[in-house]
């Protein structure tokens, strides 16, 4: 069986999500409205893949929903300019730091952004 792989990824939501939703307006008290509105995710498929399940509000086989309410409602499209320099990642938990590690610069750079 192949070894499992993470990739970081990053969408590009609506400035709508900046005004509607609360909670990622606190999340963002640096943000200016210069720059993109952002989602950073972590996930062992590809990131277009993936976008696509954050869309159609995805549900594993125990009916979980396993996808951004935030990303389903707002989500424009990938911007991989934004992650392919991160190499595939060989853990769950290195990934998870990657996407922390990554979600926090961008706000640096004055990016809104959300991660889990």
């Amino acid at each position: 069986m192949p070894k499992t792989e993470y990739r970081i990824y990053v969408v590009e939501l609506s400035k709508r999500v900046f005004t509607e939703h609360r909670k990622f307006r606190a999340a963002n008290p640096q943000f200016n409205g210069v720059l993109e509105c952002l989602y950073v995710g972590m996930t062992s498929k590809t990131p277009k893949e993936r976008f696509e399940q954050h869309k159609t509000g995805y549900r594993n086989k125990k009916g979980y929903k396993l996808s951004s309410n935030i990303v389903e409602k707002y989500g424009s499209y990938l911007r991989p300019s934004l992650y392919n320099h991160i190499p595939s990642l060989a853990t769950r938990a290195e990934a998870l730091k990657m996407e922390e590690t990554l979600a926090l610069e961008l706000r640096r750079q004055r990016y809104a952004v959300w991660y889990n």
